[in-house]
């Protein structure tokens, strides 16, 4: 009898019929998988081989829209969720109304895997898990329509010490990982495990198995400062074992974040996931397709576009498409940048909020985004090749890479959402999501005089979903909001010939620190925003604080438009 090994996810849900959805799963052995939910919706898939590892994404038909269907999941026949015995409510598909009247749309990043639920937690209650334990106690209650997990949903570099026992475990047995750092995953086997530690948490699983969810990567999905600069890139190269391991690290991408992302009809047409169904084993196929994404990364677009009814979401990859040229370094290459621009510009006035989903923050606090400029600058030699060294060497110890790293698509990106927000046909809102940086924030733009935007534009950040915080970053990043911090920021940037921005921002909202998720209600053309905190229950010693008993506190509820 085939068992479920992992999920379901519930990923996409159709906004614009209101009947149909996606439900992933991955299996212990080859089947069929089917999911039946009430009122005779439902479809079924066979799986398909990657690595020894079986999968299915299921395209549920038949949903009414604006409807609650609880559903199960079948394997051969056999109904393998909800667990037996699960003290759970049952999962549900929900549906939007048609047209959809707005949207609730939750955003985070970074998640290490949460500790076994009799362990106590080092870095405080995971916000998931508690959201889950909120939805779990009122079904019927408020929920987000849709989770966006903005990057790190899992740590490839920073493993928990369990699962550096099962990788030495695993690299005896099967001679795999020669040269590999022991305490980083090698190859697809590994990251497989690194699902199954993170994903496989009990109230996580329930979460994804009735919340929709949309996924991008940032760094630590593969490894810290990944495609940071071409030198990084070829240090990289030159090692013995980095080769497995960003092939592995993009083929477990495709399969089990990726893939969900995309609507029935995307997947219908998208050839990479034919090829891999109709082989025998889709291993070889999927792994040449990796290789040829890291040798040629505007070969593959990752980046996506949802509709949720007149919100639109634009989730950007920032890691894979860059261009790494000193003399040309872009955040996005051409391509995407195009678009971006196109996806972000279609159907005037049929948009009430626009959603850029961006891993890493647009507007940083003022000196980090000078300092990140002035060492961009020196590394393309502005001040001579000493210079450009000791930039090179600041870039990969200090994480600075982020849009303000990348001056011109700092430019180009500020100018998309300032002209799309101007206009009689422009949204209400545009907001920046991001994560990364482990702290919350608000902050808002004002250009000169005569060309502010006629939407309110935002850079919302919100990290970490459940990772640690050290006092030094708090205090870095609370100095780095000051006026002394972006003065002196100018000196930086004064010494690396860098041009002032064409806008200045200043911080509305934080910085706000911990275990935190943010929400955006969008209704019509209003939009609140609210941040909440995972609140630890009972002590248990000095290790850390039990799961038990951990509650969502409000930190921030803030109306974000007047509605016009």
């Amino acid at each position: 009898m085939a068992g479920l090994r992992l999920g379901p996810l519930l990923r996409h849900v159709d906004w614009e019929s209101g009947t149909s959805a996606t439900v992933w799963v991955e299996t212990d052995r080859a089947c069929t998988a089917e999911v039946r939910c009430d009122g005779g919706a439902g479809g079924s898939a066979p799986t398909f081989l990657v690595a020894g590892h079986h999968y299915a994404l299921v395209v549920v038909t038949g949903l009414a829209p604006g409807s609650a269907a609880a559903y199960e999941v079948l394997l051969d026949g056999e109904r393998v969720w909800p667990l037996a015995g699960s003290p759970l409510p049952p999962s549900t598909i929900r549906t939007p109304p048609v047209p959809a009247t707005g949207a609730v749309v939750a955003f985070g990043s970074c998640r290490w895997a949460a500790p076994a639920v009799d362990e106590s937690d080092p870095v405080g209650p995971d916000v998931l898990d508690t959201l889950s334990a909120r939805l779990a106690a009122d079904p019927d209650g408020e929920r987000p329509d849709v989770l966006l997990l903005l990057g790190d949903q899992v740590y490839a570099d920073e493993t928990s010490a369990g699962t550096r026992d099962w990788i030495a475990r695993h690299r005896r047995g099967a001679g795999t990982g020669a040269g590999a750092p022991p305490d980083q995953v090698a190859d697809y086997e590994e990251y497989t495990h690194l699902y199954d530690e993170s994903w496989g948490d009990p109230e996580l699983r329930w979460l994804f198995s009735t919340v929709p969810s949309c996924m991008i990567f940032d760094d630590h999905d593969v490894i810290d400062d990944w495609n940071t600069s071409a030198a990084w890139v070829a240090d990289m190269r030159a090692t013995s074992w980095w080769h497995e391991r960003i092939t592995g690290g993009l083929m477990s991408y495709w399969v089990y974040q990726h893939l969900g992302n995309l609507s029935p009809a995307e997947l219908a047409e998208d050839e990479l996931y034919a090829a891999v169904r109709a082989a025998e084993d889709g291993t070889e196929v999927l792994r040449a397709f990796a290789e040829r994404a890291d040798a040629d990364p505007a070969s593959v677009r990752w980046s996506y576009r949802r509709d949720f009814g007149r919100t639109r979401l634009l989730m950007v990859d920032t890691r894979a498409a860059r261009v790494l040229d000193e003399q040309h370094r872009s955040m996005l290459d051409a391509d995407e940048a195009a678009w971006l621009r196109t996806q972000a510009f279609d159907d005037p006035g049929g948009v009430d909020h626009l959603l850029v989903g961006t891993s890493l923050p647009w507007l940083l606090p003022p000196m980090v985004h000078f300092a990140e400029g002035w060492h961009a600058a020196l590394c393309r030699g502005e001040r001579g090749p000493r210079w450009a060294r000791f930039g090179e060497w600041l870039r990969r110890r200090a994480d600075l890479e982020h849009w303000a790293a990348f001056t011109a698509s700092f430019g180009r990106l500020t100018d998309t959402v300032a002209e799309v927000g101007r206009g009689p046909d422009a949204p209400a809102t545009v907001c920046v999501l991001s994560g990364d940086v482990h702290h919350a924030y608000v902050a808002e733009p004002e250009w000169p005089a005569g060309q502010q935007p006629d939407s309110r534009i935002l850079q919302l950040t919100c990290s970490p979903l459940h990772n640690s915080v050290p006092a030094a970053i708090r205090a870095g990043f609370r100095f780095g909001w000051s006026r002394f911090a972006k003065g002196i920021g100018h000196l930086l940037a004064r010494h690396g010939r860098v041009a002032r921005p064409v806008v200045r921002w200043e911080r509305t909202g934080g910085p706000w620190f911990g275990n935190q998720l943010m929400t955006l209600t969008l209704r019509g053309r209003t939009a609140r925003l609210r941040l909440e905190r995972a609140q630890a229950g009972a002590k248990r010693g000095r290790r850390g604080t039990d799961r038990a008993g951990a509650r969502l506190t409000g930190v921030l509820d803030r109306a974000l438009t007047d509605g016009r």
